[in-house]
Protein backbone atom coordinates (compact mmCIF):
# COMPACT_ATOMS: atom_id res chain seq x y z
CA UNK A 1 0.00 0.00 0.00
CA UNK A 2 0.86 3.32 -0.60
CA UNK A 3 1.16 6.35 2.19
CA UNK A 4 -1.60 8.15 0.39
CA UNK A 5 -3.83 5.48 0.75
CA UNK A 6 -2.83 4.86 4.66
CA UNK A 7 -2.81 8.37 5.42
CA UNK A 8 -6.53 8.15 3.67
CA UNK A 9 -7.53 5.04 6.12
CA UNK A 10 -6.13 6.97 9.47
CA UNK A 11 -8.56 9.99 8.59
CA UNK A 12 -11.57 7.86 7.54
CA UNK A 13 -11.61 5.03 9.97
CA UNK A 14 -8.31 5.48 12.52
CA UNK A 15 -10.45 6.47 15.31
CA UNK A 16 -12.29 3.05 15.13
CA UNK A 17 -9.37 1.53 15.05
CA UNK A 18 -7.46 2.96 17.82
CA UNK A 19 -10.81 2.50 20.00
CA UNK A 20 -10.81 -1.26 18.83
CA UNK A 21 -7.57 -1.33 19.90
CA UNK A 22 -7.78 0.09 23.40
CA UNK A 23 -11.05 -2.58 23.89
CA UNK A 24 -8.48 -5.42 23.00
CA UNK A 25 -5.59 -3.62 25.05
CA UNK A 26 -7.17 -2.40 28.07
CA UNK A 27 -4.31 -0.42 28.39
CA UNK A 28 -3.18 2.88 26.69
CA UNK A 29 0.26 2.11 26.26
CA UNK A 30 -0.61 -1.45 23.87
CA UNK A 31 -2.93 -0.46 22.33
CA UNK A 32 -0.87 2.47 20.58
CA UNK A 33 1.83 0.11 19.77
CA UNK A 34 -0.93 -1.88 18.22
CA UNK A 35 -2.62 0.30 16.46
CA UNK A 36 0.81 1.62 14.63
CA UNK A 37 1.92 -1.87 13.91
CA UNK A 38 -1.40 -2.62 12.12
CA UNK A 39 -0.78 0.62 9.97
CA UNK A 40 3.26 -0.41 9.51
CA UNK A 41 2.48 -3.65 8.82
CA UNK A 42 0.00 -2.03 5.80
CA UNK A 43 2.17 0.33 4.70
CA UNK A 44 4.47 -2.80 4.00
CA UNK A 45 1.72 -4.71 2.29
CA UNK A 46 2.47 -4.86 -1.60
CA UNK A 47 -0.54 -5.39 -2.64
CA UNK A 48 -3.40 -2.40 -3.12
CA UNK A 49 -6.27 -1.86 -0.91
CA UNK A 50 -9.43 -2.27 -2.34
CA UNK A 51 -12.12 0.59 -1.39
CA UNK A 52 -14.74 -1.48 -2.68
CA UNK A 53 -14.32 -4.32 -0.10
CA UNK A 54 -14.57 -2.47 2.86
CA UNK A 55 -11.18 -1.79 3.90
CA UNK A 56 -12.36 -0.50 7.19
CA UNK A 57 -13.35 -4.64 7.97
CA UNK A 58 -9.73 -4.97 6.49
CA UNK A 59 -7.98 -3.01 9.06
CA UNK A 60 -10.39 -4.52 12.21
CA UNK A 61 -8.75 -7.88 11.00
CA UNK A 62 -5.22 -7.15 10.96
CA UNK A 63 -5.68 -5.41 14.75
CA UNK A 64 -7.54 -8.92 15.26
CA UNK A 65 -4.67 -10.58 13.88
CA UNK A 66 -1.72 -8.49 15.56
CA UNK A 67 -3.25 -8.62 19.12
CA UNK A 68 -3.64 -12.40 18.70
CA UNK A 69 0.02 -12.70 17.39
CA UNK A 70 1.43 -10.44 20.22
CA UNK A 71 -0.84 -12.29 22.71
CA UNK A 72 0.66 -15.72 21.82
CA UNK A 73 4.73 -13.99 22.05
CA UNK A 74 3.66 -12.92 25.50
CA UNK A 75 1.95 -16.65 26.78
CA UNK A 76 5.09 -17.95 25.23
CA UNK A 77 7.54 -15.96 26.68
CA UNK A 78 5.74 -15.77 30.27
CA UNK A 79 3.55 -18.58 30.71
CA UNK A 80 0.57 -16.39 31.24
CA UNK A 81 -0.77 -13.94 28.83
CA UNK A 82 -2.39 -10.91 31.22
CA UNK A 83 -4.02 -7.95 30.18
CA UNK A 84 -4.48 -4.94 32.41
CA UNK A 85 -7.65 -3.06 33.56
CA UNK A 86 -8.23 0.03 31.22
CA UNK A 87 -7.38 3.23 33.38
CA UNK A 88 -10.45 5.30 34.96
CA UNK A 89 -12.51 7.26 32.88
CA UNK A 90 -10.59 6.53 29.56
CA UNK A 91 -14.07 5.49 28.16
CA UNK A 92 -16.22 8.72 28.43
CA UNK A 93 -19.79 8.77 28.52
CA UNK A 94 -21.91 11.70 28.22
CA UNK A 95 -25.88 11.78 29.33
CA UNK A 96 -27.94 14.90 29.05
CA UNK A 97 -31.24 15.22 30.47
CA UNK A 98 -33.31 16.34 33.90
CA UNK A 99 -33.18 12.67 35.68
CA UNK A 100 -29.61 12.94 37.67
CA UNK A 101 -30.80 9.67 39.28
CA UNK A 102 -31.60 7.88 35.71
CA UNK A 103 -28.15 9.64 34.33
CA UNK A 104 -26.27 7.95 37.78
CA UNK A 105 -27.67 5.04 37.26
CA UNK A 106 -27.01 4.46 33.39
CA UNK A 107 -23.79 5.33 33.86
CA UNK A 108 -23.00 2.96 36.83
CA UNK A 109 -24.66 -0.06 34.88
CA UNK A 110 -22.60 0.78 31.71
CA UNK A 111 -19.49 0.55 34.02
CA UNK A 112 -20.53 -2.51 35.08
CA UNK A 113 -21.23 -4.03 31.60
CA UNK A 114 -17.53 -2.66 30.56
CA UNK A 115 -16.00 -4.47 33.98
CA UNK A 116 -18.04 -7.73 32.86
CA UNK A 117 -16.89 -7.32 29.23
CA UNK A 118 -13.19 -7.16 29.79
CA UNK A 119 -13.39 -9.99 32.29
CA UNK A 120 -14.75 -12.13 29.44
CA UNK A 121 -12.59 -14.87 27.74
CA UNK A 122 -11.17 -13.52 24.44
CA UNK A 123 -13.37 -15.78 22.41
CA UNK A 124 -16.59 -13.97 23.67
CA UNK A 125 -15.44 -10.68 24.33
CA UNK A 126 -13.85 -9.84 20.55
CA UNK A 127 -17.03 -10.73 19.08
CA UNK A 128 -19.14 -8.57 21.48
CA UNK A 129 -16.91 -5.34 20.81
CA UNK A 130 -16.80 -5.73 17.21
CA UNK A 131 -20.84 -6.40 17.28
CA UNK A 132 -22.06 -4.23 19.47
CA UNK A 133 -19.45 -1.29 19.56
CA UNK A 134 -18.27 -1.13 16.04
CA UNK A 135 -21.24 -2.50 14.23
CA UNK A 136 -20.17 -5.10 12.00
CA UNK A 137 -22.07 -7.89 10.66
CA UNK A 138 -21.70 -11.44 12.00
CA UNK A 139 -19.98 -12.18 8.81
CA UNK A 140 -17.58 -9.00 8.70
CA UNK A 141 -16.85 -10.48 12.06
CA UNK A 142 -16.56 -14.15 11.14
CA UNK A 143 -14.26 -13.31 8.25
CA UNK A 144 -12.00 -11.14 10.49
CA UNK A 145 -11.71 -13.78 13.58
CA UNK A 146 -11.76 -16.28 10.74
CA UNK A 147 -14.78 -18.36 12.76
CA UNK A 148 -17.42 -19.81 10.78
CA UNK A 149 -20.72 -17.25 11.03
CA UNK A 150 -22.49 -19.82 13.53
CA UNK A 151 -19.78 -19.66 15.89
CA UNK A 152 -19.66 -16.35 15.90
CA UNK A 153 -23.65 -16.06 16.65
CA UNK A 154 -22.88 -18.89 19.47
CA UNK A 155 -20.52 -16.42 20.51
CA UNK A 156 -22.18 -13.65 20.38
CA UNK A 157 -25.47 -15.40 22.18
CA UNK A 158 -23.69 -16.88 24.60
CA UNK A 159 -21.26 -13.47 25.93
CA UNK A 160 -24.93 -11.66 25.80
CA UNK A 161 -26.20 -14.50 28.31
CA UNK A 162 -23.17 -14.22 30.15
CA UNK A 163 -22.89 -10.26 30.50
CA UNK A 164 -26.85 -10.61 31.53
CA UNK A 165 -26.53 -12.84 34.29
CA UNK A 166 -23.91 -11.35 35.64
CA UNK A 167 -25.51 -8.18 35.99
CA UNK A 168 -28.59 -9.22 37.32
CA UNK A 169 -26.07 -10.82 40.36
CA UNK A 170 -25.19 -7.43 40.42
CA UNK A 171 -28.17 -6.09 41.15
CA UNK A 172 -29.31 -4.68 38.13
CA UNK A 173 -32.86 -6.67 37.90
CA UNK A 174 -34.50 -7.97 34.84
CA UNK A 175 -34.54 -4.80 32.79
CA UNK A 176 -33.52 -4.75 29.40
CA UNK A 177 -30.15 -3.70 28.30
Amino acid sequence: MEAREIERCIDEFGADVYRFCLKLCMNREDAEDLYQQTFLQALEREAALEWERNPRAFFFAMVHSQWKSSRRKAARRSGIAQCTNMEEGQEHMVCSGEDIEADYFRREMISEISRIIQDLPDKFRVPLILFYLFEFKVEQIAEMTGKPPGTVKSRLFKGRKIVKKRLEEAGYGEERF
